[in-house]
């Protein structure tokens, strides 16, 4: 059986029922806290940390351990430090990489990097990457933005309205519930997990 991923979600940890409310230039909590926002301001899911309670629920996230991991590059999987070298990060992307429009700009991805051998078990277990991916190492990267809910006003509360990403210095930021921090990839080149032997 493959391990379950550091990012992924468990059944324990349900996000609670949270009032969201119109607050200053967008939306905030009822019962706000001091971490319920990061260092930008931006609000995040509150969701509890339970890993390993319940049962798993591959494709879900947890927002926290991916913020976790994207921010000081852990494997997403393992949740040890990514592999890098002199070309740079590991990351492992879901993409076709016969796509000539994918690869003319930097690419924006939520997905942490991962290590070499989380990177050769997750093409050979995960159905999505059997199909086809990519894996990159990038030089060059920054925080861009993040990923939620976003939110528009209403009354009595503001109502959310689509799940979209956000850039970082965008003023729509504020009325957006985030989920998932994104990392823009700058300077890469597509690599090969063919020579790493388990």
């Amino acid at each position: 059986m493959s391990p379950v991923p550091y990012i992924t979600k468990w059944s324990a940890e349900e996000a609670p029922a949270l009032r969201v409310v119109a607050k200053g230039r967008g939306i905030g909590y009822a019962d706000e806290r001091p971490y319920d926002r990061d260092s930008n301001g931006v609000l995040w899911t509150r969701v509890p940390a339970l890993p390993g309670k319940g049962r798993p629920e591959f494709g879900r996230v947890h927002a926290l351990r991916q913020q976790r991991a994207i921010r000081e590059l852990l494997c997403q999987v393992c949740g040890r430090p990514a592999d890098r070298d002199s070309d740079g990060v590991l990351w492992l992307l879901g993409e076709d990489p016969g796509d000539p429009g994918f690869w003319t700009t930097d690419l924006n991805t939520t997905h942490p990097p991962l290590c070499m051998p989380c990177a050769v078990k997750s093409v050979r277990s995960c159905p999505h990457l059997r199909e086809r991916y990519v894996p990159l190492r990038a030089r060059a990267f920054e925080l861009a933005g993040v990923r939620g809910a976003f939110y528009r006003p209403g009354y009595p509360a503001p109502v959310a309205t689509e799940v979209t990403e956000v850039a970082f210095g965008d003023p729509r930021i504020h009325w957006l519930r985030a989920g998932q921090l994104i990392m823009r990839l700058r300077e890469f080149r597509i690599t090969s997990l063919e020579s790493y032997t388990a």
